[in-house]
């Protein structure tokens, strides 16, 4: 194999060749997932290289978040494996803390991704018992097709690789207003004094109406079904820590027992707003749809004082209007489409054994992250970088141990042929 293919382990590539045979894994995706997954593997001596479709690391944070943005949970349990956050962090890093943060962890653990890679298809040779990665080259940039052939892939590429745009009557044929997906919101500067409908209620839809408020936008919020709020802190204390802690003593129905105890403590009835809660309790509709509830950091306060409307959902767009389910027509400058994100796995990984059709590894955690022919699943777990840590750990711990044990076999086979040839030549 290593006579037909040019060997490549971790180094850049300087010259461009048709087929590249990789000494490791293929990491595809290098967001935080693949950060980590590649800094384990260096732990444990494993050579890799990751593929990356744009420009950068973390695409998804450098490019589609808006300035705001913070981790919405604790730094200690957002800290990728091997490399604490600054100790001068606040408690929620911001946007370009944690941007550093990840650059800091690249060099440190001397992770160079291939950039403007981006993969066309991935499937499993079983003749050969290798995987086959095509490529080709991002938009704008120069260079030939690639194919990479190794014997262990690791998909990272995450759960919020591509944007979800759903499709609502006249919002593209009739809307004469600015449309953009929360992916492309930046500041609510350019919306001040502008009427704008913001789609979706989740934490993005959430954090993005609270900014538009803070910047003397007229915000109105869609909310067609129930919703989970949580305050991000109770006393002090995290609500995920919180859960997290009481998970561990109590069944799950008494913890979102306490948990929506402490919410309308804190937060008050929500329903009067036009918030109403899912039937199921905050933490079981997580484990069971992977759906997570909104930390509440001051959208909320915006929606009682009245700078942030909700309304029903939407029947239809017309020039500079929006009519909704209840009859009501809001006259509108801008739509922002905050409805979410969605895995591109499928487009490209020729493969149905771990993951399903949309997606996601069809285990549920924390067996997802091992499929078969060497494939692995880094950052599929709907547990946020916790759970991405959880899987590099445990990706570069099996890859680890065969690598090993591989390494020791030829060492040895070397080592009786040099003997042989000692005798023979004796």
């Amino acid at each position: 194999m290593e006579n037909m293919f040019r060997l490549m382990g971790s180094e850049d590539i300087s010259e461009r060749s048709r087929c590249i045979w990789v000494n490791g894994p293929v990491i595809i995706g290098a967001g935080p997932s693949g950060l980590a997954t590649a800094a384990c593997l260096r732990d444990e001596g494993v050579p890799f290289v990751v593929l990356e479709r744009a420009e950068c690391i973390a695409s998804l944070w450098q490019k589609r978040t808006y300035d705001r943005i913070k981790l919405h949970l604790p730094k200690k349990v957002c800290q990728l494996p091997k490399m604490p956050f600054p100790e001068d962090y606040p408690e929620y890093p911001t946007k370009r803390q944690f941007i550093s943060y990840l650059e800091s962890y690249a060099t440190r653990f001397n992770i160079s991704p291939q950039f403007n890679e981006c993969v066309q298809s991935a499937r499993y040779d079983k003749t050969s018992g290798l995987w086959r990665i095509k490529t080709s080259p991002s938009s704008a940039t120069s260079g030939s097709e690639m194919e990479y052939i190794c014997r262990w892939l690791v998909v990272a590429t995450g759960e919020n690789a591509e944007r979800v745009v759903p499709e609502i009557d006249g919002l593209t044929t009739e809307f004469n207003g600015e449309v953009i997906h929360s992916c492309e919101y930046k500041s609510g500067e350019k919306y001040r004094g502008k009427r704008v409908l913001v789609v979706g209620c989740g934490n993005s839809g959430m954090e993005v109406s609270l900014d538009l408020a803070n910047h003397n936008a007229n915000a109105s919020m869609v909310v067609r079904s129930s919703v989970h709020v949580l305050p991000r802190e109770v006393f002090g204390k995290s609500s995920f820590e919180i859960s997290m802690m009481l998970m561990k003593w109590l069944p799950l129905w008494l913890v979102d027992k306490i948990l929506l105890i402490l919410a309308w403590l804190i937060l008050g009835n929500l329903t009067k707003y036009g918030l109403k809660r899912p039937k199921m309790g905050p933490m079981e509709l997580k484990v069971v749809s992977g759906k997570t509830p909104v930390l509440d950091i001051g959208a909320i306060e915006k929606i009682r004082s009245g700078a942030v409307d909700i309304v029903p959902g939407i029947k239809r767009f017309s020039r500079s209007h929006v009519e909704l389910v209840d009859g009501q027509i809001l006259d509108l400058d801008a739509v922002v489409l905050a409805t979410g994100y969605r895995s591109n796995v499928p487009s490209w990984l020729q493969e149905n054994d771990l993951f399903s059709k949309n997606g996601f590894p069809k285990s549920p955690f924390p067996n997802a992250w091992k499929g078969k022919s060497g494939l692995y699943a880094a950052g599929f777990t709907r547990k946020g970088l916790a759970g991405a840590s959880a899987d590099a750990v445990n990706i570069a711990k099996d890859i680890g141990n065969v690598w090993r044990e591989e390494t020791k076999r030829v060492q040895k086979i070397r080592t009786r042929v040099g003997h042989r040839r000692c005798i023979s030549v004796a």
